[in-house]
């Protein structure tokens, strides 16, 4: 699972893997947690993240969430998904 963008000690990851369930989303990794995000809402779908760190994922997918969408895209198609500026 390619890294797509790293700020602040997280991770943003998302499989490139036709078939990778739906809804679309991304992994987030920070320390020992670890979550995944709905790309449509910004939800966390599964794990825990400290709340700080919630905070500052969802800030920067909200600037982000265009390319995050195109990733998605590409990731089902079997193809590298681009990396995405960091939150600064």
């Amino acid at each position: 699972m390619p890294s797509i963008s790293m700020f602040y000690g997280i991770i943003i990851r998302m499989y490139f893997a036709p078939g990778e369930h739906n809804p679309p989303h991304f992994h987030a990794y920070y320390n020992e947690y670890k979550a995944s995000f709905s790309i449509k809402t910004l939800e966390v779908l599964d794990g825990n993240l400290p709340k700080k760190q919630t905070r500052l994922i969802k800030a920067w997918a909200e600037l982000h969430i265009e390319e995050l969408q195109a990733d998605w895209v590409l990731a089902m198609s079997g193809e590298n998904p681009y990396k995405i500026a960091p939150l600064i």
